[in-house]
């Protein structure tokens, strides 16, 4: 695929089936997370994979997570929870591991080096026939989550990125005005 095209054409896929990634794919997705910004080669980044069994753990501790938040949530909201892992057949959570205190590198250059790693992901995928969808939401920012992560103070969990075969069909790109996003200083 030529590189303009995959960046003109990458879409979000939330509809997601099995097969999840071969290991040559995941291979040349990691790859291409490994290229992303990276100020004094900090290399501000981990990737946690989740699939099969790894994802009904990742969905208790959702509903860990909401349990925590509110101990009388109905078990609708609980197994809605534990439900959301399963919605993609491989699921990789992008992590900022942040070194504090680095001269020039501040925290938030790391997260961003993070998310360009997140970003060669969805490329990635999509060169190769993937579907990905980038999803955060409440569960990256919860201490429950956090904690059954194994994440240190100064982690961000950047990205949930789902991952499998296309299950729907690409939805209309919508067309944007680069004046609308632009200002010259001439």
């Amino acid at each position: 695929m030529d590189a303009l095209t995959l960046l003109h054409e990458r879409s979000s896929m939330g509809k997601l089936t099995e097969p999840a990634p071969s290991a040559d794919q995941l291979s040349a997705i990691y790859q291409a997370a490994l290229r992303a910004p990276d100020h004094k080669e900090l290399r501000p980044w981990r990737f946690i994979e989740f699939v099969g069994e790894g994802r009904e753990r990742l969905g208790e501790l959702f509903a860990e997570a909401e349990f925590q938040e509110d101990p009388s949530a109905s078990d609708d909201t609980l197994n809605s929870a534990r439900k959301k892992p399963l919605r993609a057949p491989m699921i990789i959570a992008v992590i900022a591991k942040v070194t504090p205190d680095i001269p020039g590198v501040p925290k938030m250059e790391q997260v961003i080096s993070a998310g360009c790693a997140a970003h060669g992901i969805l490329l990635a995928a999509h060169a190769q026939g993937l579907g990905a969808m980038w999803r955060s939401g409440k569960y990256a920012f919860d201490p429950v989550v956090r904690k059954g992560l194994s994440l240190d103070e100064n982690d961000e969990v950047v990205a949930f990125i789902y991952l499998g075969s296309l299950a729907g069909r690409h939805k209309p790109l919508p067309q944007h005005n680069v004046e609308d996003f632009v200002e010259r200083w001439d």
